[in-house]
């Protein structure tokens, strides 16, 4: 949905807008200089160089060009009004696999938060869509790629 609006953090706001800053103010004006020692080298037809900087403006404008979109539709949550009796954005919780007898702590995050090497997951994906408005104690069934993951709600927090 373009028009969709993203959840995020002050901090994973204040993260995505300086990541923009960057790629508008440092990385597209190198590759503009490369295009330009590029173009002085000759013919632009058989210059490799020429093109590949070219290929890495476009690329790097369509990055910009998202960048902009999802700050445009972006919400900024405030922790302190989320209930806390139910997995919502930002929650961290603790779920016990039923299958694999273990537990897990997944943190319920907004895009340019995600970090899957610590557990911080988007809330829009598979797993996440799973636990989203379920409580404490409730078993969970959620379909991924791999099959079925089975989770128990055992606790809800937040990270301070």
């Amino acid at each position: 949905m373009p028009d969709e609006r993203i959840p995020m953090t002050k901090e994973g706001y204040e993260k995505k807008k300086a990541d923009l800053d960057r790629m508008m103010n440092v990385e597209m004006i190198e590759v503009a200089k490369r295009i330009a020692t590029a173009r002085d080298m000759g013919d632009l037809s058989e210059n490799a160089e020429y093109h590949a900087a070219r290929e890495d403006q476009g690329m790097l404008q369509a990055r910009i060009d998202s960048l902009k979109d999802s700050l445009s539709r972006a919400m900024i949550i405030d922790k302190s009004t989320l209930p806390t009796d139910i997995i919502v954005f930002g929650s961290l919780v603790k779920v016990k696999d039923l299958d694999a007898r273990d537990t897990e702590v997944f943190h319920l995050v907004g895009p340019g938060e995600e970090d899957y090497n610590n557990n911080k997951i988007l809330t829009s994906s598979p797993i996440g869509q799973g636990l989203l408005g379920k409580k404490i104690g409730e078993v969970v069934n959620i379909q991924v790629p791999m099959g079925t993951l089975r989770y128990e709600v055992l606790e809800i927090k937040f990270a301070d």
